[in-house]
Order: C-alpha cells, then sequence, then structure tokens
C-alpha cells in the first residue's frame, strides 16, 4: 500500500496506491491448523494458535458477504470466492451451475466462480459451503531505514539472509536491476483476464497464468506499457533483498542482501474508470483469487526453495477485529504451518485502532509505518492488531529502469519485516516463524501512541544475542614472513603478494596486521608507506628509516582485491624491507568464529622489567583488570624498551615455536616503543625474548583484546586517511584528534600511526579517560623521525586525545588505518 510516492524523473507515473482486497470470507474449520503461538482479539495466545472473530459461527451454515446479494438483484455477475468444508466439497459446488468456474486451487478447498442472483442462493443453500465473497479488485498499496533497524550491523556479522529466500506477491520485479544481483530464483504470474471487469493479463505471453524465468518480470509483457507503473514490486525486493555494494548511487543495501526472492505478478490491467477510480485507467487493480494462487504457488515451491517468508504490501478496509473469515487465512496458516510467515502491510487510512485485510488474519504479521526520527507515520495504521512497526517513510529503493525511486507506505515497512525473518532464519536455523516474529517483538524499541505499544523491529538486538557467530571483518591469528629483507629501489613501489603467503587463506583477506621493518641502504634516510593495490597512494607514512638498524612498526594494512598490497620508498635510495603478518580479517565468515575487539584501560603488566642478553622472559596477561579469565584469544599490547646494546626482541605465545620474525629491531642507548597484537599461550603467558648482547628494559601496557567467545567489535580496515598534519603538542601538552567519515556511533577504537619529530626526545602517548597508565604510541630521538603505531580507544565524542611526554614541543601527523565498530 502506497500513500504518497516521490520518484525520479524518468518514473512515467506516480500512483496514489490505496487498500487492496476488502474481501472478508468465512475460513474452514477443517483448514490447515495454524502454528501454536498466534494471537487472540485480546492479544492472548490460545493453545491452538489462533485468533478468533468475534460472532465467527462454528455450524455449518454459510457465511455470504454482507452486501453481496444487494449488488446482485440487479440481473447482473460478479467474480465471487467460495470456500468449502473439503476439496470433495469443492468438486461438488464447481459442478453445481451456480456459476462459471474462473479458477480452482489445487490445495486449498477455494474455488472463484462468476455467478449472479440465482447461483449465489444456490451456493448460500449448500451446507458444504462455509464462505462466499466478493473478487473484488482493487489497486495496489504501496538508506536510512536499514541502519536504524540494525541492519547494518547484521550484515556486518555476516548475517545476510543467506541460504534463505522471501517471496515478492506484487507488480512483478525488475529481474535484471542490478540492485537484486540476478538473486531472483523463481517465478509465476497469476493475472486474470475478465472482460466484465475490463481486465486483462500482465503476463508476458498474455496468459491468465504464467510459470518460469521471466513470467514475473516487471519490464516485459504488459508492464512495459509507460502507462502502467509495475515499479511497486521491485521496490519492495529491493527493501528486502537488495544488495548495494559495488553500485553507485543505491544509498546503501536492502536488510538481507544475500536472500533470494521468488518473484509472483499478482496484478491485472484494468481500463475502466468504474475500477479505476480517481486515478483514471488503465491501472494496476488483483483480484484476491490471484493472491490465493500466488500464495498456494509459494506453498508448493517451499518443497525446494528456502522460503522463509511471503511479502504481501497491500490490503483494503480498516477492521477493528481479527479478520479470520477472509479466505485468505488458510493459505497463510498453510504456508505458516511449513514454516513461512506471511507479512503483510498494515494499511494507509490512519486508521487509530484497526488495520486492513489480510493484515488482519490472526496467522499473518501486520506490520505499520515509523519514520526515521522514530514516530509513527501519519499515513499508517495503528492500534491493537498491529504486530510490528518497521521505517516506512521516505524509503529509497529500487525501480525498474535500473533507476532509484522514494515511496512512503506500510508497504515499504512490510519488507523491512521480511528481510529480518530472513537474517533471523539465517542466524537461528530450525527456529520457527512465529518464534522468529516473537524475537522481533521482544527485542524491538517500544513506540507507544494513543490506544496502544507496537516494538519497531530493532534487528541487530534479535539477531546478534551473545553468541559469537562467524562474520566478516573477525581478527585470525597467523604469524609469517611475507617478504624477507628484500631490496626496493630509490623512490619506486613494490606489489607484494599477501593472499596465500605466510599461512593467510588464499582468497577474502580483507586485512593484515602487518608488521613493517625497512634498513636503508649507502647511508641513506627515507619513509615507508603501505597501501592496498588497488587504493590511491595515501600521504601518510609507516615508518621512517635510516642506516642504523631495522625501524619497525605494525600496522592494520588493507589488502586490495588482488590479493595484494604495495610498499612505496619515499627515499633518495635503496631500502631493505622484510613484512611479516601477525594477524589477519576476511571478508566473508569463515567455517569459525574469529575474534572481537574489546578496548580496556591501559594497564601495566611490566613496569622496567629486565631481560637479560639472550634471555626470555614470560609475560603473565591472566588476570589482567578488564580482562576476561578466559576467552582472551590474543591481547593488543604497546612495548618501550632501552638497552645499552643492539639487538631484536620477540614476542609469542608461551609453549610456541620461536618465531622466525622478531617484533624489533633495537638500536643501543635509546628509548624505543613498538606495537603488536600476541596470542598468548594456555597458561595466559607470552614470551618475551631478548636477542640482543646485553641486558633489556622493558615496560608493558594491555590496551585491549581479542576473544571469539564475546561479541565485540570488528575491524574495519580503511584506506590510510589523514587524522591531523603538523600538530604542534608542548612539553606535556595534549592535543584532540578527530577522524572524520566513521560511523556516528558503535566506534570503539582506532587503529592509528603517529608520525613525531621534536627538538628534544619524548615520547608522545594516547591519553585515557581514566586509569594511570598512558598508552605509548611513538618514542621520538631529538631532531629526527619516528613513527610508531596502536590501537586507541576512542572517548564519548569519538576523538583521541594524545599526550607529549617530552621535554619540548612535538610536530605530529596522524593517521587513519581502521577503525573498530561493534558488531
Amino acid at each position: 500500500m502506497r500513500r504518497s510516492a516521490t520518484v525520479t524523473a524518468t518514473i512515467h507515473r506516480v500512483l496514489v496506491l490505496t487498500a487492496i482486497l476488502l474481501s472478508s470470507l468465512a475460513v474452514a474449520t477443517g483448514s490447515p491448523a495454524a502454528a501454536a503461538g498466534q494471537r487472540t482479539d485480546a492479544g492472548q495466545r490460545t493453545d491452538a494458535g489462533q485468533r478468533t472473530e468475534a460472532g465467527q459461527r462454528a455450524d455449518a451454515v454459510p457465511w455470504v458477504e454482507p452486501g453481496l446479494a444487494r449488488k446482485l438483484d440487479s440481473g447482473g455477475r460478479l467474480r465471487v470466492n467460495v470456500v468449502t468444508r473439503d476439496r470433495d466439497e469443492l468438486a461438488a459446488v464447481s459442478g453445481s451451475g451456480a456459476g462459471q468456474v474462473l479458477q480452482t486451487l489445487s490445495r486449498l478447498p477455494v474455488v472463484t466462480l462468476r455467478t449472479d442472483q440465482a447461483g449465489l442462493q444456490r451456493l448460500a443453500a449448500r451446507p458444504g459451503v462455509l464462505s462466499v465473497s466478493e473478487d473484488r479488485p482493487v489497486p495496489p498499496a504501496l538508506g536510512q531505514s536499514v541502519p536504524l533497524i540494525g541492519g547494518d550491523r547484521t550484515r556486518a556479522a555476516g548475517l545476510t539472509g543467506a541460504g534463505t529466500a522471501v517471496a515478492v506477491l506484487d507488480t512483478g520485479v525488475a529481474t535484471g536491476h542490478p540492485f537484486l544481483g540476478g538473486r531472483v530464483v523463481a517465478e509465476a504470474c497469476f493475472s486474470p483476464a475478465d472482460p466484465d471487469y475490463s481486465a486483462t493479463s500482465l503476463c508476458p505471453d498474455g496468459a491468465p497464468k504464467q510459470d518460469g524465468p521471466g513470467s514475473a518480470d516487471a519490464e516485459s509483457g504488459g508492464c512495459s506499457d509507460e502507462l502502467l507503473d509495475c515499479s511497486h514490486g521491485t521496490h519492495v525486493a529491493g527493501i528486502i533483498a537488495g544488495d548495494g555494494e559495488g553500485i553507485d548511487g543505491d544509498g546503501g543495501s536492502g536488510v538481507a542482501p544475500d536472500a533470494d526472492l521468488v518473484a509472483i505478478q499478482i496484478f491485472s490491467r484494468f481500463d475502466s474508470d468504474d475500477f479505476c477510480g480517481s486515478s483514471g485507467a488503465p491501472c494496476l487493480l488483483s483480484f484476491s483469487s490471484a493472491q490465493l494462487a500466488a500464495l498456494e504457488k509459494v506453498q508448493a515451491l517451499k518443497a525446494t526453495l528456502p522460503i522463509v517468508a511471503v511479502n504481501l504490501s497491500l490490503g483494503s478496509g480498516t477492521h477493528t477485529a481479527a479478520c479470520d473469515t477472509d479466505p485468505r487465512k488458510a493459505a497463510i496458516d498453510a504456508l505458516l504451518a511449513a514454516g513461512v510467515a506471511t507479512v503483510v502491510a498494515a494499511g494507509n487510512d490512519a486508521a487509530p485502532n484497526a488495520v486492513a485485510a489480510p493484515a488482519c488474519v490472526s496467522s499473518a504479521v501486520a506490520v505499520g509505518s515509523t519514520t526515521d526520527a522514530d514516530v509513527l507515520s501519519s499515513f499508517s495504521n495503528r492500534g491493537p492488531l498491529l504486530d510490528l512497526l518497521a521505517p516506512g517513510s521516505d524509503i529509497v529503493s529500487s525501480v525498474p529502469g535500473d533507476r532509484w525511486a522514494s515511496m512512503s507506505g506500510t508497504s515499504m515497512a512490510a519488507p523491512h519485516v521480511a528481510g529480518a525473518l530472513a537474517v533471523l532464519s539465517q542466524a537461528f536455523p530450525g527456529v520457527g516463524p512465529a518464534a522468529l516474529e516473537a524475537k522481533l517483538k521482544e527485542t524491538g524499541r517500544a513506540i507507544a501512541y494513543t490506544g496502544a505499544t507496537t516494538p519497531r523491529i530493532q534487528l541487530d538486538a534479535a539477531a546478534l544475542d551473545a553468541t559469537p557467530r562467524p562474520g566478516p571483518d573477525q581478527y585470525f591469528h597467523s604469524r609469517g614472513r611475507i617478504l624477507d629483507n628484500v631490496r626496493i629501489s630509490a623512490d619506486s613501489t613494490m606489489a607484494v603478494q599477501v593472499a596465500g603467503v605466510a599461512g593467510l587463506p588464499a582468497q577474502g583477506v580483507r586485512s593484515v596486521a602487518l608488521n613493517v621493518s625497512a634498513k636503508g641502504d649507502f647511508f641513506n634516510t627515507g619513509t615507508i608507506t603501505v597501501h592496498a593495490s588497488d587504493e590511491q597512494e595515501p600521504d601518510g607514512k609507516v615508518l621512517a628509516y635510516d642506516t642504523s638498524r631495522y625501524a619497525s612498526t605494525m600496522i592494520i594494512a588493507r589488502v586490495g582485491a588482488d590479493g595484494k598490497v604495495k610498499v612505496v620508498n619515499r627515499g633518495t635510495g635503496p631500502v631493505k624491507v622484510t613484512l611479516d603478518a601477525h594477524g589477519h580479517t576476511l571478508d566473508k565468515a569463515a567455517a569459525a568464529v574469529g575474534g572481537t575487539y574489546f578496548p580496556v584501560t591501559p594497564a601495566r603488566v611490566a613496569d622496567h622489567t629486565v631481560i637479560p642478553a639472550l634471555g626470555n622472559y614470560e609475560l603473565p596477561v591472566a588476570g589482567v583488570p578488564g580482562l576476561p579469565a578466559t576467552g582472551v584469544a590474543q591481547v593488543a599490547l604497546t612495548v618501550v624498551l632501552k638497552s645499552p646494546s643492539t639487538g631484536t626482541v620477540r614476542m609469542y605465545a608461551a609453549g610456541d615455536a620461536y618465531p622466525v620474525d622478531a617484533n624489533i629491531d633495537y638500536p643501543a642507548n635509546l628509548t624505543t616503543q613498538f606495537h603488536t597484537i600476541v596470542k598468548p599461550g594456555q597458561d595466559g603467558k607470552i614470551n618475551v625474548h631478548n636477542l640482543g648482547y646485553d641486558n633489556a628494559e622493558i615496560s608493558v601496557d594491555v590496551t585491549g583484546y581479542f576473544s571469539a567467545e564475546r561479541r565485540g567489535a570488528l575491524v574495519k580496515a580503511v584506506r590510510p586517511t589523514s587524522a591531523g598534519r603538523a600538530l604542534a603538542i608542548p612539553a606535556g601538552g595534549t592535543k584532540t584528534v578527530r577522524f572524520t567519515g566513521l560511523p556516528a556511533s558503535g566506534v570503539t577504537a582506532v587503529a592509528l600511526t603517529v608520525a613525531a619529530r621534536g627538538s628534544a626526545a619524548g615520547t608522545v602517548s594516547v591519553l585515557p579517560q581514566s586509569g594511570p597508565s598512558t598508552a605509548r604510541v611513538v618514542s621520538y630521538p631529538a631532531g629526527k623521525d619516528a613513527v610508531g603505531s596502536t590501537i586507541a580507544a576512542v572517548r564519548a565524542d569519538g576523538s583521541v586525545v594524545l599526550k607529549n611526554e617530552g621535554t619540548g614541543q612535538v610536530s605530529v601527523d596522524v593517521d587513519l588505518y581502521a577503525y573498530f565498530a561493534n558488531a
């Protein structure tokens, strides 16, 4: 149901879409039982799981829609839907002479007839007939919304509706639209032609029924007529399952971007103003018989496709009580019993205590609309019969012609819920639709209004419980050499293969925790930068090198689509470079759960601890304040060391083999700082090995940890971006650094580099919001460039405060390499 629409200039016509299907028919007492857990009129759930309608008959006397006989008094004929007690009686009705048989369903006891007054009297006299209702044609009823309900977080966690399918019963779908990515896996068309109603079929082949590829394409057949607007179904499909990754102009993705779609056309073309009303002919209208046939088709397809929801963005009338006399209830119940929820738009009449049909069917999921400001949309029906709310105002989605449009209506709210059910079905395999609906209700944000309170879906709260699941951007430990002391010429770039090297996966590596070491040849100095192979070279630097030693630092570097990074030597002479992998993230879910990040207040675990030459120190990290007793996969550390001699330090899990790569090559008599991410041993200890000719004094702070047993923040590697250049910090002073382009909420930490140069030696640290220790980033010598890195917890406003712990002013450049966002 679309109440209003603002479309692009290429859309030829905007339909003002109102309610659909005023039908209200009796349901057979022997119809497929609804799944347990449906509501009663008072909002309570019955043991049988059905919601009863006040005055519903329990005997076998047929129920005839009020006013139907009067319409036939003048001698005309009408299409009617007849519900019988069973399929044996259905055959008897079809041969009773009560009217021309137009459609007989293959599973449900429903037949569509063209009848007159005499035929209606025959039907009313048959005890096996349960209900008779007009098959009335009416019009279809017609990103910021996906992040509002937490869909961006579920996608980041790898919950995208993969392995599920949603059926869209609407005006067809533009199956070739890039937003839908070729994921329409089945199509059908039920588009009755009836000269009494000026109705012609919209099936591409012109028949009233069509099955198979192309049969529901909204860009072919009758829908290709520019006088018609068949965009509604494509818009709905995009909200459910559109995938905007890599597409310009879409503004985001749908709720379940990896779900498949089943497209079923259920509308016909009408060329009479008697039916089209004020909008004028031609128009799109749908017979309820077409919807019944489509619902039955979905039930048949369920045997071979993982369909978890049907979306009906249509409706008619205003019902203050459950309309379980609607013939669609039998089909909705049968789908529910098969594990398929039927999600229905509540209607756009602004009714204060009513919803449209078939949203009023007790076994359907009735959905109303909210705005981005989390208030009810002015047009939305509401009240006790409403099950859920979802965004439905000014929703941008796909329309035919590979274009985009903004539409508003409960028609736009319902597909948010259908997509959410696909995501929940992936998150909780084997859980039925009633329980998934209950999850959405229990975790939704309560929206109170006059007469009722209804939950607005909060998908991340429903899908992301305390149990971590595999997903993209999780952190995995890996350690191995990628590049071993390779010479890179002056002022040149080398592409380095990362994926498939040093134990890293061959495909899907999104980023790598990369320890970079470099030493100049021929007395030259310079800087090194590293970036993804398919991204523009950034202006920042990873480290500054000279000929005295191998300068080292660790960064989280994005990896190009070809599995490579580029190493740039910005020096006047050649440089020798070594790259070591210490961990990685993937662009898709792995078979196992990876780690997510938890920043902690910096905790000192070693303070001026002396490690003898060629000696080893077991650094205890178990029991550190802020770290859980179990489940710590890796810890983030900042280390400061000094020695009268040169040497190297290796940090690795106690009990593991001695690694080939060093964390740092330290100089004599100069304070040096480095950052690393290390896996603790089973005893919660980390080996710190000093491969030097003299004692080395170290101080170590824990700044955070990764865990696969809790849900923390995902690693979001970015193209290196400047957060400040030549920032002057006086001795003992601070500087607040802010980052652009990050999400407005959910960011817990940032991975950054700080390049420092001062007239006197010193250290630049991150000043935490609490605790006695700063998190040191870089120790800089007097008059020389130095670059360090860290993972820094952000403050409430998303900033980081740097402190100069030196005796003179320092100038710093700050670059962002990754941020950490709550899963």
